[in-house]
């Protein structure tokens, strides 16, 4: 009886031991174990520094189409997204008062032909008058100084001389005066043959019709917009980038677009030109990329990003950006040594937007790295203990 009893004690005994050694291990394990960190090296990449920028799709040339004159619209040919060549009728206004004008300086300037017609006759007429009257002066002068005929009477020839002479400039000054006449009467016709003209639209030149602002029936006034051309090809993205990030952005750096209709499709571009003023609130510049091949479904104003590629290097050291601290305005990593944790500056050159940057120096290639969650590598310190997962 008793040796049960004894080891019914001896057991429990047993138990507490047991179940605090337990304790002491889970303690051990919980604060006293190497914290887990993922280890990387240094490792040959291809790298390409870009800066990035937004915007909006925009177009450096926009024509808007108008009317010289008021009238009511009657036909229409181009809607928006149409491609329209230059000098081709987009749209017609009512024309009739402008037919009957045209018709009337018409009339009016074949009558001021037929009058300039009876003016040079009457002056021609008037020349010949002028040069018989000159000679019967002359002959009857001969014979008055002769005593054939009388005195008075070789006056009248001359008086009809002088007469005729008149009679020649009038006419002269009436052929000038219809001749003035039918030119405005011509320069009349013109003009309502011209004013006629401008009830067909052309277009102005080669481009797509990016937006139609008035229908059939409505009243255009002169200078309102009836339709807005684009050129495609001066099609671009205006992109707000960084004044910080400028530097290497220049004319005919490769850059690719994005589109937020299409996110997962990206357009090869190229810097076109690049603003030479800030915003002084936002402190941004403008960049203009241009498309190497602008897509036919553009729409302008459409939001859209951009990736300048401003520097690329082939095989270089680098590491993910993830292992990366900052201390001081100084890039930093942790590397593991002999299981403890040890902060080393490095230096850097180009970053890749895919999370990765070179280092030019303050790391060996056979170096461990640790990189763990954000959450987990603000608690690193140095000399923390850590286990470097495979």
């Amino acid at each position: 009886m008793r040796f049960f009893v004894s080891l019914f004690k001896n057991k429990k005994y047993l138990l507490l031991a047991a179940t605090a050694l337990g304790g002491i291990l889970l303690v051990k394990l919980l604060f006293f174990s190497p914290m887990g960190v993922k280890g990387v090296r240094l490792a040959n990449r291809d790298l390409k520094a870009q800066v990035y920028g937004n915007g909006q799709v925009e177009a450096k040339i926009v024509v808007g189409v108008s009317s010289k004159i008021t009238g009511r619209i009657v036909e229409v040919f181009f809607d928006q997204g149409d491609s329209v060549k230059r000098g081709q009728l987009m749209a017609r206004l009512e024309n009739e008062d402008f037919a009957q004008q045209v018709q009337q300086a018409s009339a009016t300037a074949l009558k001021g032909g037929s009058d300039r017609e009876v003016e040079v006759a009457n002056y021609k007429k008037a020349l010949a008058n002028l040069k018989l009257a000159e000679k019967d002066t002359r002959r009857f002068q001969d014979l008055a100084e002769k005593d054939y005929v009388s005195r008075q009477q070789a006056e009248q020839y001359e008086t009809a001389y002088h007469v005729a002479k008149e009679e020649l400039q009038r006419t002269k000054a009436a052929m000038e005066s219809t001749r003035m006449g039918e030119s405005a009467a011509q320069a009349n016709t013109r003009y309502t043959v011209s004013k006629q003209g401008d009830t067909t639209i052309l277009a102005p030149q080669d481009g797509l019709v990016i937006t139609r602002n008035l229908e059939l029936g409505a009243i255009v006034t002169p200078g309102q917009s009836m339709f807005d051309l684009t050129d495609p090809q001066t099609v671009w993205v205006k992109a707000n980038v960084d004044e910080s990030q400028m530097k290497g952005v220049t004319v005919g750096k490769k850059a690719v677009i994005t589109l937020r209709s299409r996110p997962d499709e990206p357009f090869e571009g190229k810097v076109a030109r690049v603003g030479r003023q800030s915003d002084r609130v936002t402190e941004e510049a403008e960049v203009d990329v241009g498309f190497a091949a602008v897509p036919e479904d553009f729409r302008l104003g459409e939001q859209a990003e951009v990736f300048v590629l401003v520097e690329e290097k082939t095989a270089i050291p680098s590491i993910p950006t993830t292992a990366i601290v900052w201390r001081m305005k100084k890039r930093g990593v942790w590397v593991v040594a002999e299981g403890r944790l040890t902060y080393r500056e490095i230096s850097g050159g180009i970053e890749d937007r895919r999370g990765f940057l070179e280092v030019t120096g303050g790391l060996g290639p056979d170096e461990v790295v640790a990189v763990a969650p954000p959450s987990e590598m603000q608690k690193f310190e140095e000399g923390l203990r850590v286990k470097v997962e495979k």
